[in-house]
């Protein structure tokens, strides 16, 4: 640990400033959410569409909106898209806390959604633009505290959570005002390269912008491409716990053990993400690690694949044994695949959109994935109710390891044919038009 803190140290502050900004998002963020379903259903009284409506309107906010937020923070400057977002998730976690009439709880939970929109793009553009040619390694760093508001942030609203729901509210809205501040004071503004700007030409419009990077085939055949690490990797939250669920009951092992995927998913990215991808970049090239990444993450579930070909244990242990180990091996593969492949994908993008209007690369990246994911989680959805009905219990890792190996085929391939190279590059390959 003391490594990764010296590594964040050895960049300027608007890159510590940020990855520090990342940790306390994540941090307000997942202490609130993982018990909002709860807080509709139980005190408020609400019936089940009407929560499933308003955490929807929330995920279809955010992805929806990712393109327009990416695009504001190319054209307005990176600062402006960070705070406002910011003060939009101070309202919207206050509202959820606050109120309790349903159009209310929706505005709130768009507000939420929107506002990652606006940051989350504005964030990663700056992170890239600021860490220069030490991308791929503050990538990785950046990971380290996305996983570790992710992992402490639950914790922190169970606390809450335990005393009073809107106080969970106030607090996570609380931390935002903080950071927001932090912020306004100490962030120096920045903007992206674009055309205008290194010409002195005229800007372009956002329809030529955008016509412009729908041409871009190989950054929209990445992102493609890329959509199954996000499907399988989203798995830590729905098909591992629902695994560890099904074979070792609700009660209290079965929390536990669900409790146990994440802790091993955060700590070990935590520990080990920066000598991950110290070895992985003085070994590999940017295309194969992101192969070796996704292949990692399709072989995390070949351990649950395994287990459905062992009989059930008759013990107790035996069966919680069965129950928390196989998904705990693939919790701990998928962490290792993300952290191969995560600081390469974040340069890839950089590297695919020529240093332009990186934003806007990284927003329509995020709607491409987003939408990918929500497919990818029916489709998962699908599997794992085929399987219960059929008896089939291998049928969703069987398909969730086939994701894995199509998608590292996908981008072999696409590093093979020197499309993931950057546009100088592309050109004199002759690949641009392929």
């Amino acid at each position: 640990m003391k490594g990764t803190l010296a590594q964040v140290r050895s960049y300027e502050r608007s890159v510590q400033l940020l990855m520090v900004n990342q940790f306390t998002i994540n941090l307000g963020f997942y202490m609130l959410m993982p018990y909002l379903a709860t807080h509709l259903a139980g005190p408020l009284g609400l019936a089940g569409w009407t929560v499933g409506l308003i955490l929807g309107v929330r995920n279809f906010s955010q992805q929806g909106m990712f393109l327009i937020g990416g695009t504001l923070a190319d054209r307005l400057g990176y600062k402006p898209m960070i705070i406002t977002g910011l003060v939009l998730r101070i309202a919207g976690f206050a509202t959820l806390g606050l109120v309790d009439s349903v159009p209310a709880l929706i505005a709130a939970s768009a507000a939420t959604g929107l506002a990652g929109a606006l940051f989350n793009p504005a964030t990663r553009a700056y992170l890239a633009a600021d860490a220069g040619e030490r991308r791929v390694e503050a990538f990785a760093l950046f990971n380290v505290f996305y996983q570790a508001g992710i992992l402490l942030g639950p914790l922190a609203g169970m606390v809450l959570t335990g005393v009073d729901f809107r106080v969970t509210c106030l607090a996570a809205a609380g931390i935002f005002a903080v950071l927001s501040v932090v912020q306004v004071r100490a962030l120096p503004a920045r903007r992206g390269n674009d055309a205008a700007e290194r010409t002195g030409g005229p800007r372009e419009g956002v329809l030529v912008q955008w016509r412009r990077i729908l041409a871009n085939r190989p950054f929209l055949l990445f992102s493609v491409a890329m959509i199954g690490s996000y499907v399988m990797t989203f798995q830590v939250y729905m098909a591992l716990p629902l695994e560890v669920r099904r074979v070792g009951g609700e009660g209290a092992f079965g929390t536990a053990a669900v409790a146990v995927l994440f802790a091993v998913s955060g700590l070990s990215t935590i520990l080990f993400q920066t000598r991950v991808t110290a070895w992985c970049k003085a070994r590999l090239e940017p295309g194969r690690a992101l192969a070796w990444g996704l292949l990692t993450m399709g072989a995390a579930f070949l351990p649950l694949l395994a287990a459905t070909a062992l009989p059930v244990p008759d013990s107790r242990l035996g069966t919680r044994l069965l129950a928390a180990v196989p998904p705990a091996l693939s919790a701990l593969l998928l962490a290792v695949g993300t952290m191969i492949a995560y600081p390469f994908e974040m340069d890839t993008i950089v590297r695919l959109c020529g240093d332009r209007l990186v934003a806007t690369h990284y927003g329509l990246y995020n709607t491409v994935c987003g939408v990918g994911i929500a497919v990818g989680n029916l489709l998962t959805g699908a599997a794992l109710d085929a399987a219960r009905s059929a008896g089939m219990s291998a049928l969703p890792w069987l398909a969730l390891f086939a994701l894995g190996v199509g998608c590292t085929a996908a981008l072999y391939g696409l590093d093979r044919t020197g499309r993931l190279a950057p546009p100088a590059r592309a050109v004199r390959a002759g690949t641009v038009a392929a």
